[in-house]
């Protein structure tokens, strides 16, 4: 079992920031692959960023390419999420994911390669 805590979201100004976390626990003490998704109103949960279990490798949507860095501390067992000029666009109810099951590529892009999620945090960007 893997329980997974996000933490950080909240209102925000267009052009600000914010820096999400992501808490990881549970029976084991494996480094999994992670990855961060969001969901805004009346659209599908959709890819933001994925790290590698070292964190020596990312991936990211072209949305938030050269805005948002995904970033992990392993020895507090946490990934987090800093989010830089912040557009409305962006508001949405975001997810952190681990690949808790086996795994072979560095890092993962969807939704269905994940079988575990957190519970969500809201970000809002106002205008």
């Amino acid at each position: 079992q893997v329980q997974l805590v996000e933490s950080g979201g909240g209102l925000v100004q267009a052009g600000g920031s914010l820096r999400l976390s992501c808490a990881v626990s549970g029976r084991t003490a494996s480094t999994y692959p992670m990855g961060w998704f969001r969901q805004a109103p009346g659209k599908e949960r959709g890819f933001v960023a994925a790290i590698s279990r070292s964190g020596s490798s990312t991936a990211y949507d072209d949305s938030v390419k050269g805005r948002f860095t995904i970033f992990r501390e392993n020895a507090k067992n946490t990934v987090y999420l800093q989010l830089n000029s912040l557009k409305p666009e962006d508001t949405a109810v975001y997810y952190c994911a681990a690949r808790s099951a086996y795994y072979s590529a560095n890092v993962y892009s969807s939704t269905g390669e994940y079988n575990d999620w957190g519970q969500g945090t809201q970000v809002t960007v106002s205008s």
